[in-house]
């Protein structure tokens, strides 16, 4: 397969390179789209305001279904930065020219590190440090031999599964469009480029809404099975 041109190839094609130019991109879009919305609030919303309104209610009803409203209000300022990070990042690597930083296995893996420490984190602020790590000896004494490095273990794949889910799906999403391009590159695939859409869309919906499940369930100790 031809190296597909990019905007920002006269600046190196290795893969870190580009990282790091359209992970820089992806956060810039995501903070003048916050500005923009912010720059002149009115009652009632219109443009850009009226957008980011409706992002940030879907985020907050999630959170409340997944969670209480009390969590998703807490936390929103994290999901919801990173849902909307996320999907910019997922979103550009549908124009031509541009690569997806979250088909890069290096930033998903950062992304869930991220959300990984965190809800530990808060975990332990909420329950204390020895209920905390109690919790993972499971509710019958007997069984903690066994339940205990099972429990560390899936909360270590926890890493994995974030990563790997979003870097998978959209990686695939990049060398389908990649195909698409070659095989048609005069012809605007408008079928593919709505079904990228909403695979972006989808998979800053999931990282969102397991953020929400894996703090809920670290501070109140109810493990929800995702």
């Amino acid at each position: 397969m031809k190296e597909l041109w990019l905007f920002f190839g006269f600046l190196g094609h290795d893969q870190y390179t580009q990282l790091i130019i359209h992970t820089i991109i992806a956060a810039l879009l995501s903070i003048i789209v916050a500005k923009l919305a912010t720059r002149k609030l009115q009652i009632v919303p219109t443009g850009c305001q009226n957008v980011m309104e409706a992002t940030v209610s879907g985020i907050l009803t999630i959170g409340k279904d997944v969670a209480n409203e009390e969590v998703a209000r807490k936390y929103l300022t994290l999901a919801g930065s990173l849902a909307i990070f996320i999907f910019m990042g997922n979103i550009i690597g549908i124009i031509p020219g541009f690569e997806s930083p979250t088909g890069n296995i290096n930033l998903t893996l950062t992304l869930a590190l991220i959300v990984f420490l965190y809800y530990h984190y808060e975990g332990i602020k909420a329950q204390g440090l020895v209920h905390y790590i109690s919790h993972f000896a499971g509710p019958v004494k007997w069984l903690s031999p066994l339940m205990f490095p099972v429990e560390i273990l899936s909360h270590f794949s926890r890493i994995i599964s974030l990563a790997f889910r979003l870097f998978g799906n959209i990686k695939g999403d990049d060398l389908f469009l990649a195909v698409l391009l070659m095989l048609a590159p005069w012809v605007f695939p408008l079928a593919g480029y709505a079904l990228l859409t909403f695979s972006a869309f989808l998979q800053a919906f999931v990282f969102m809404v397991l953020t929400y499940v894996y703090i809920y369930g670290a501070i109140t100790g109810e493990e929800e099975a995702l």
